[in-house]
């Protein structure tokens, strides 16, 4: 595995209040998998990735990524190990395409950031991998939002790290544009071996496609498992607080129940 966590508990504080939403975690990420991140809003999806990508502290508990604790590795080290994918809106619009992607090469350059000729090369890769070479040029602002996300995730790629993590990476495409980015992150995680960790709403892609799933059931307990392993029990009803709205295995999707 190469990312754990052991008894890890998430949440936030405000002063001198400390809220837990989701405790005694034991997770882990294998490379060349597809995790999806499930659970109705609210109940500390994006929490638990800023932990993961050591944005946030836990509260409690330990990560470790290659069997290291994460407080042992340096910022520059982890920042070569994690790339994240967040669904903010990064004003990066006065840069080109092949600019913001260049970005991921940071924590592979020197002091002056400056690209040698391989970076290059990395960073035209990472833009063919994700089908945007056409608009290497173009700047971000002019992208559609299908594309702008295709950009991020290249990014990430050019970051060249095992591990990748993006939340909500879908929340603002279209179906189509949705279908295509999980598409090319499982590929990512299949043909690349990368360890690909996804929040998502977008349940009936997710279970399609995810190799394991992580549940945040509405009592704010983490289920985790195979797709295949989870699907054959009632886990998927233990999602959302109102009873009315079950889960449906023959569409993969949650419906109204009256």
């Amino acid at each position: 595995m190469i990312l754990t966590t052991h008894n890890l508990t998430v949440g936030y504080t405000q002063g001198k209040r400390v809220t837990p939403l989701l405790s005694d975690l034991n997770l882990n990420m294998q490379e060349g998998r597809l995790i999806a991140l499930l659970g109705q809003n609210g109940a500390g999806k994006s929490t638990l990735l800023r932990a993961l990508t050591c944005a946030a502290k836990p509260l409690s508990g330990t990560i470790e990524i290659n069997g290291k604790n994460v407080n042992d590795i340096s910022q520059r080290e982890r920042s070569r190990l994690i790339g994240l994918v967040s669904t903010d809106r990064i004003a990066v619009g006065g840069l080109t395409v092949t600019e913001l992607v260049a970005l991921g090469r940071q924590p592979h350059t020197g002091f002056l950031g400056r690209l040698s000729e391989e970076d290059h090369q990395i960073v035209a890769q990472a833009i063919d991998d994700v089908g945007i070479t056409h608009k290497a040029a173009s700047y971000v602002a002019d992208l559609s939002d299908g594309e702008r996300q295709k950009a991020m995730i290249a990014r990430a790629l050019a970051q060249q790290t095992p591990i990748i993590i993006l939340d909500e990476p879908t929340a603002f495409l279209d179906v189509a544009s949705r279908i295509e980015a999980m598409q090319l992150l499982h590929s990512l995680a299949h043909d690349r071996g990368k360890a690909v960790l996804l929040s998502s709403h977008d349940v009936s892609q997710s279970l399609m496609l995810a190799d394991d799933l992580w549940l945040i059931t509405r009592d704010r307990q983490v289920i985790q498992g195979t797709t295949q392993d989870i699907l054959k029990t009632n886990a998927m009803d233990r999602l959302f607080t109102t009873r009315r709205v079950t889960f449906n295995p023959t569409i993969l999707d949650y419906q109204w129940q009256d």
